[in-house]
C-alpha cells in the first residue's frame, strides 16, 4: 500500500493532486461544488430539452407568489425560498434547474462544515464524493420541493445542534432552535430530526453536562418562538397541511404499513450501496478495523451516529404504529449522517491515489451522464412523454392563453381544471394568471351559490378526465356564458414530432360573469 505512493503519479493524476491540495486552502471544495452544479445543469438542460418543470416545482412557485405562514398542503419556506430566487431570475426552466443544484450545491456545503470538524484535506473531499454518488443531490434534488428544501435545511440544523451540544454557549443554542424550526417550516417530516437530537443527547455519555446547561431550554424556547406565527396559522385555519398529510398518506392497516416500513429501510440500504461498496474497495483489509473504530469513535461521531439512527428508525416505527406511508426518498436528506461518521471514524489517512481515483470516478459518471444519459432521455421522452404531462405544459398554456384572448381583451387572471394543469398555466401563461383553489378538481367543498370570479377565468383538463371536466362545467354553467373546445397537441424535439396529448379547456369571459344583487336588508 505504502510502495503505491511512493510511484510518480501519472501525467494526468497531477491536476487532480493540485486540486486535492485546494482542499484546504479554501478552495478545493468550492470547485467541486462548482462543477457539480455546471454539469448537472447540463444535463438537465439536455434531458428536459422537450419537457417542462415538474409539477411540484410548478407548486411551489405557485404557493410562493404569496408570502403565507403556511399553505394548503406544505409548510411555506418552500414558497418563501420561489419567491426570493424568482425575484433574481426569470421565471423559466433554466432557471428553476438552477435553484434546484444551488440548493444542493448549498446543501453540500452544508455537510463539509460538518466533516471539517471531524477530517482534513483528501478525507473531507471523500464524504462529499461518496454522497454524490447516491441520486439525492441530482435526481431526486431536480424537484425543488418540500422534500428536497431538507437537503440543506437538515445538515444546517445538525451542525448548529452538535456546536450547542459540544460548547452549550447560548449562541449556539440559539441557532440550534431556530435552524431546526426553519427545518419544520420545511416539512413537518423534521419532527423526526429534532426527535434525533432528543434521543441522541439523551443516550449521549455527555448528557449530564448537555441537560444540566441552559443550551438545550433555550434551543427549545427559540425554536417555539420561531415557530410561533405558523402554529398560530395551523389553530386559525384549520391546520390544512396537516389534515393533506393525514389524508394522503395515514390509515394503512398494520400489514401494509409493516410493508411500507420493510421497504423504506430496503429503499434507505440501495441507496447508501454504492457509497458503501466504493469505501469498502478505498479502504479494502482495512474494513476489519471497522468494530474497534465504532467503539473508539469521536464523542461528535457518536452524537451524530446516533442521529443518523433515530433518522431511520423512527419513520420506520412510526410507519407501523400509526399506519402511514414512508416512502424512501423522505429519508434522502439525513443520509449524509453515515458518510461522515464512517470516513470520520477511520483512524488512517486514505492515500491520495484513491482519492483521485474516486474523484475520476464521480466526475466520469456526471460527464457521461450529461454527454450521453441525457440526449437519450431527451429522444426517449419525446415518443414516450412523462407521465404527468410535462411535455405539454408550456404549449397547453400558450394555447390556453391565445384562445382566452380570442374571447376577452382582459389578461386571464383565474385559472382552475386539472391541478397540474393550473399549476403549468399559471406560470407559463404570459398573463401568469392566478390559481384558485375554488376551481382546482382536488377541492371538493361545494361553491356557494352566489360565488363568482371577477375577471372570469379559465380551466383545462386531460381529455379523458371525466370528473375533471364534469366539475369545471358544473361552475361555468352559473355563467351566462361560457366556451368550451378541444385540442390536441404534439411534442418535438429538434423539429422531430413526438408523442400526443388532448386536452378540454373551459373559459368564462369577464362579461360572462353573473352579476349578484345585494340581499335586500332586513
Amino acid at each position: 500500500m505504502a510502495a503505491r505512493s511512493e510511484l510518480s503519479p501519472a501525467p494526468w493524476r497531477k491536476p487532480f493532486a493540485k486540486w486535492m491540495d485546494g482542499v484546504e486552502a479554501g478552495w478545493g471544495i468550492p470547485l467541486l461544488l462548482l462543477g457539480f452544479v455546471a454539469i448537472w445543469m447540463v444535463y438537465l438542460s439536455v434531458a428536459y430539452y422537450g419537457g417542462d418543470l415538474h409539477p411540484d416545482v410548478l407548486e411551489t412557485w405557485t404557493y410562493g407568489r404569496s408570502i403565507e405562514w403556511g399553505y394548503t398542503k406544505h409548510p411555506p419556506l418552500m414558497g418563501w425560498v420561489a419567491r426570493a430566487w424568482t425575484s433574481v431570475f426569470p421565471l423559466t426552466n433554466w432557471s428553476f434547474q438552477l435553484l434546484a443544484l444551488t440548493n444542493s450545491a448549498i446543501a453540500l456545503w452544508a455537510v463539509d462544515l460538518i466533516s471539517r470538524r471531524f477530517v482534513r484535506g483528501d478525507k473531507r473531499m471523500v464524504v462529499l464524493l461518496l454522497l454524490m454518488l447516491m441520486p439525492t443531490y441530482q435526481f431526486h434534488a431536480q424537484r425543488f420541493n418540500a422534500n428536497t428544501i431538507l437537503l440543506a435545511a437538515w445538515p444546517f440544523a445538525t451542525y448548529c445542534f452538535l456546536r450547542s451540544f459540544e460548547t452549550r454557549h447560548a449562541g449556539w443554542a440559539v441557532a440550534a432552535g431556530a435552524t431546526a424550526a426553519l427545518a419544520m417550516l420545511g416539512k413537518y417530516y423534521t419532527a423526526f430530526l429534532i426527535a434525533s437530537f432528543l434521543f441522541a443527547a439523551i443516550c449521549h455519555p455527555q448528557r449530564r453536562a448537555y441537560f444540566s446547561s441552559f443550551a438545550p431550554w433555550i434551543s427549545a424556547a427559540v425554536g417555539l418562538a420561531a415557530l410561533g406565527p405558523h402554529l398560530y396559522w395551523l389553530a386559525t385555519t384549520g391546520a390544512k397541511p396537516i389534515n393533506y398529510a393525514l389524508v394522503l398518506h395515514a390509515g394503512k392497516d398494520f400489514v401494509p404499513s409493516l410493508n411500507e416500513a420493510m421497504l423504506f429501510l430496503l429503499g434507505v440500504s440501495l441507496v447508501l450501496a454504492l457509497p458503501a461498496a466504493t469505501w469498502a474497495l478505498i479502504v479494502k483489509e482495512r474494513l476489519k478495523h471497522f468494530a474497534r473504530e465504532f467503539r473508539a469513535m469521536d464523542p461528535g461521531l457518536l452524537l451524530l451516529f446516533l442521529i443518523g439512527a433515530g433518522t431511520i428508525a423512527f419513520p420506520a416505527i412510526t410507519a407501523v404504529g400509526f399506519g402511514t406511508d414512508m416512502p424512501t426518498v423522505w429519508a434522502l436528506q439525513g443520509l449524509f449522517l453515515f458518510a461522515i461518521r464512517v470516513v470520520g471514524s477511520a483512524s488512517y489517512p486514505i492515500e491520495r491515489f484513491y482519492t483521485v481515483n474516486l474523484a475520476v470516478f464521480v466526475i466520469a459518471i456526471a460527464v457521461a451522464s450529461a454527454l450521453v444519459g441525457a440526449p437519450l432521455h431527451a429522444l426517449y421522452r419525446n415518443d414516450h412523454p412523462l407521465h404527468e404531462g410535462r411535455n405539454f405544459y408550456h404549449q397547453a398554456a400558450l394555447e390556453l392563453t391565445g384562445r382566452w384572448h380570442k374571447l376577452s381583451n382582459a389578461a386571464l387572471t383565474a385559472v382552475g381544471g386539472d391541478d397540474v394543469l393550473a399549476f403549468a398555466t399559471a406560470f407559463y401563461s404570459p398573463d401568469h394568471p392566478v390559481y384558485d383553489e375554488r376551481l382546482a378538481l382536488v377541492d371538493h367543498e361545494p361553491l356557494p351559490p352566489t360565488q363568482t370570479f371577477e375577471g372570469g377565468w379559465a380551466a383545462m383538463c386531460f381529455d379523458g378526465d371525466a370528473p375533471c371536466i364534469a366539475k369545471m362545467e358544473s361552475i361555468a354553467a352559473r355563467a351566462s356564458y361560457f366556451a368550451r373546445f378541444e385540442f390536441e397537441l404534439q411534442s418535438t424535439l429538434l423539429g422531430q414530432p413526438g408523442a400526443t396529448e388532448r386536452f378540454t379547456a373551459l373559459m368564462v369571459p369577464p362579461s360572462a360573469e353573473p352579476e349578484i344583487m345585494p340581499s335586500p336588508a332586513r
